[in-house]
């Protein structure tokens, strides 16, 4: 994806902790004037979303997007179910992925592009505690064989 004119806002970590990620798409997502206000000064947080299809539609749940400070009694709500737009094309191949191998659609990244919100929507399938003790033992491993390379190089 080039990077022209895309400003990341926020990254869902905690989904790559627990989830292992196969496929990821990128969708629109309908706001109201306050939300990207809100979106556009970053306070959203994507911790706990996860998104689900509804009658033929995606939607986006427990995305927070924080209140806008200026913004009066019409201020929205900031965990309400927020709809994704995608072509039917892409919906019926994340259905077929889903409901056959019982995985999860996770949005993993929200971001500008060219002033449109985007999110991008990933298929994952969860971690069990064991692969993610795997995971961790691994990339210490790496570190450690990094820092040898690194302290063998400073003795010369």
């Amino acid at each position: 994806m080039p990077s022209e004119g895309i400003k990341i806002v926020s990254e869902n970590r905690k989904a790559f902790h627990d989830y292992f990620i196969n496929d990821r798409v990128e969708a629109g997502i309908i706001l109201t004037g306050t939300e990207i206000k809100s979106i556009r000064n970053g306070k959203i947080n994507l911790k706990d979303s996860y998104a689900r299809i509804k009658e033929g539609e995606i939607w986006v749940y427990q995305m927070h997007i924080s209140t806008y400070d200026q913004g009066n009694r019409y201020n929205h709500d900031p965990l309400r179910p927020r709809k994704l737009l995608l072509h039917r094309s892409e919906i019926n191949k994340l259905v077929g992925k889903i409901q056959l191998q019982g995985l999860t659609l996770l949005p993993i990244k929200l971001y500008l592009k060219n002033g449109m919100a985007k999110v991008e929507l990933a298929v994952g399938q969860g971690k069990k505690n064991y692969d993610k003790r795997q995971v961790l033992a691994q990339r210490e491993g790496q570190r450690d064989i990094e820092r040898a390379l690194r302290d063998r190089n400073k003795s010369y």
